[in-house]
């Protein structure tokens, strides 16, 4: 008795369909990129002048500890409390910038032991490296917060519009460039300087 043949599998368009899903697979599939803090770093500076003497008063101390307690000014504080003071310190316009002008727009208490213009005003933040790093990006959120509350007040007392429309405009029109836009936000930059110092971690 004859054996019977085994039917073939018809293998030749495999290598086509592999392809094509191959193909398929890149078109369709969306990588995800990782989103950091936006930070411009200084640049290096070789030069051997010493540093200016800043005045305590002029230095707004944040400390985040092991067990992500917050302390501002060596006193305990709620997150949610962090934003106003930082806005208290950086508008409080208690003296003058290094030209001796003192701040006209700043609308704080004008108090001897704080801040004396918002050119001075200095922020430094400290954490623990135990710290969560939830904890850490919450503060760095008020901090930056307060600085875009003070320039959203300038930009609408100054040009009537919002700060981050501005911003948004000039991201959007990238390519063409708006020489008055960008004095613009220069002008509201100038006003309320960011000066957050991040002090490396001693644990």
């Amino acid at each position: 008795m004859a054996k019977r043949a085994a039917p073939e599998v018809n293998a030749g368009s495999m290598a086509d369909i592999a392809f094509l899903l191959l193909i398929f697979f890149l078109v369709t599939t969306t990588i995800e990129k990782d989103k950091g803090l936006l930070r411009s770093l200084p640049p290096i500076d070789d030069s051997e002048v010493e540093p200016p003497i800043i005045k305590q008063k002029n230095l707004f101390t944040v400390l985040i500890n092991r067990n992500n307690q917050l302390l501002v000014e060596d006193e305990q504080m709620e997150l949610k409390d962090l934003r106003q003071a930082a806005i208290d310190f950086l508008d409080n316009g208690g003296g003058t910038n290094a030209a001796g002008e003192r701040c006209d727009y700043c609308k704080g208490k004008r108090d001897d032991t704080s801040s004396d213009h918002p050119d001075k005003a200095i922020i430094s933040m400290k954490h623990d490296r135990e710290t969560s790093y939830e904890q850490y990006i919450d503060v760095q959120n008020e901090l930056v917060a307060a600085y875009n509350f003070l320039r959203e007040r300038e930009a609408q007392r100054l040009y009537n519009r919002s700060f981050l429309s501005m911003l948004e405009e000039k991201e959007k029109n990238q390519f063409s460039k708006d020489e008055k836009l960008n004095e613009q936000i220069t002008v509201i930059k100038t006003l309320f300087p960011l000066k957050l110092s991040e002090a490396e971690p001693d644990n």
